[in-house]
């Protein structure tokens, strides 16, 4: 969120100051002239009614792990949030923030392992790529069509840490959210 503010003036019924090209005042019920300085638009008050109002931009939405935001849900249905939340994490801050400003779930990075080669019996098909992937715990190569439509197989950053030394010789490539 921007640490800039804006202000504008505003009478009883919510209409907004607003001057014409001769600079005369008028009042209107969406628009308005802003200023950044809260000096100026209470000097408007003054001299045409109203009073100053400071506009506030929505604030950012965290961004939060799959366990963090499954505390912050949790922490909504508490009698106590603030209390829950303080017992369930040592990220009361970003947690709180979250709670009274809204998240969204960080996304896992996924990576392909492609590998130099083929398998024998597609030797002469240029269609086909080598990858190397994870599949209930254990690490396999398999053939994929290159076509970009195929959901080729991908693997996480927690798969890759655990991976043995030939998966690990790899050069992983992310993949993005438009490849997904």
């Amino acid at each position: 969120m921007s640490k800039e503010k804006l202000y504008v003036v505003e009478d009883d019924n919510r209409l907004h100051l607003a001057f014409n090209d001769a600079g005369n005042p008028m009042w209107f019920q969406t628009g308005g002239n802003f200023t950044a300085t809260d000096s100026v638009a209470s000097m408007w008050s003054l001299k045409h009614g109203g009073h100053a109002v400071t506009l506030v931009e929505e604030p950012e939405k965290v961004v939060l792990s799959e366990k963090q935001a499954e505390i912050v849900d949790a922490a909504h249905n508490s009698k106590r949030p603030a209390s829950y939340i303080i017992l369930k994490s040592n990220d009361e801050e970003l947690l709180m923030n979250a709670y009274v400003n809204g998240f969204t779930v960080a996304k896992e990075k996924k990576y392909l392992l492609p590998m130099d080669g083929t398998l024998e019996e597609n030797d002469d098909n240029d269609n086909f790529q080598l990858y190397a992937y994870c599949y209930k715990g254990r690490w396999l190569a398999d053939e994929v069509e290159t076509d970009p439509s195929y959901q080729h197989h991908t693997v996480t950053q927690k798969e890759l840490e655990t991976a043995p030394a030939w998966v690990k010789a790899i050069k992983p490539l992310e993949v993005t959210d438009d490849d997904d």
